[in-house]
């Protein structure tokens, strides 16, 4: 009868799995080292150098922002929300205007760079920082002055896209496609609220008079600017009575 195949717990068990096969890899690795540089370094004295296209922290422009929200839709970890905060362009003898900002909890932040590829304006950047050790999780909560960070070249992470419909026809990816996802309005919900024209980042939305009701008031329906629209996707968000909708490009 042919001998009981040994299982891998069992020939690593006795004397060559627990002595003399750790000691030949540790003795291994020691003349290695001997002979070789180590692969470590003396951190924090001595530091690698990052590569160019190395994700750290997000960053922002606070001036390019138009605080339309692409990046806290977009996080794959829920990390960033819109704050409201005074904006940086201050006029002489009037109060600072408010302004939507994003806001990111590094402690929960991927390093994904979603954020920056998704910005329609290039306002949040991915930067060189990963030193982010904080005493509390407080201070891991970068808030949008904190969240700013000098522009350099190759900051930026550009999303190269393509339409569903052209990839049977071999088009090359561009950065910025001719179309794109663009709202649609279901008009028995609309309500003349205007509250997508007041909302959205770009003003890309206009409220149009298209008749009157029977109380003789006026109807007003929103109608969208193609070429100064985002894609953000807010006034689908804000609307009241769900009247608008995203309509995907093909």
């Amino acid at each position: 009868m042919a001998d009981k195949a040994k299982t891998r717990k069992e020939k690593e068990m006795g004397l060559t799995g627990f002595i003399v096969k750790p000691m030949y890899i540790t003795m291994k690795q020691f003349i290695k080292a001997i002979v070789n540089r180590p692969q470590t370094v003396l951190y924090p004295w001595e530091k690698l150098v990052l590569p160019d296209v190395y994700r750290g922290r997000p960053g922002l422009v606070f001036d390019k922002c138009i605080g339309c929200g692409i990046c806290m839709r977009i996080c794959p970890t829920r990390c960033i929300d819109l704050v409201e905060v005074d904006d940086l362009k201050v006029v002489v003898g009037e109060p600072a205007k408010k302004v939507k900002r994003p806001r990111v909890n590094v402690g929960r932040c991927m390093m994904c760079g979603y954020c920056a590829e998704y910005c329609p304006t290039d306002a949040m950047i991915v930067t060189p920082d990963y030193e982010l050790a904080t005493y509390t999780r407080e201070e891991a909560i970068y808030d949008p002055y904190k969240l700013q960070h000098a522009w350099k070249p190759g900051y930026e992470v550009h999303i190269n896209e393509v339409l569903p419909s052209e990839l049977s026809k071999g088009v090359e990816p561009r950065r910025h496609t001719e179309n794109k996802d663009l709202p649609v309005l279901e008009d028995k919900k609309c309500i003349s609220c205007s509250r997508c024209a007041k909302d959205c980042p770009v003003d890309a939305v206009k409220m149009v008079e298209v008749g009157v009701n029977e109380k003789g008031r006026p109807i007003k329906r929103p109608v969208f600017d193609a070429e100064k629209c985002v894609s953000c996707e807010t006034c689908v968000e804000v609307c009241p009575k769900d009247a608008l909708t995203m309509k995907e490009v093909e």
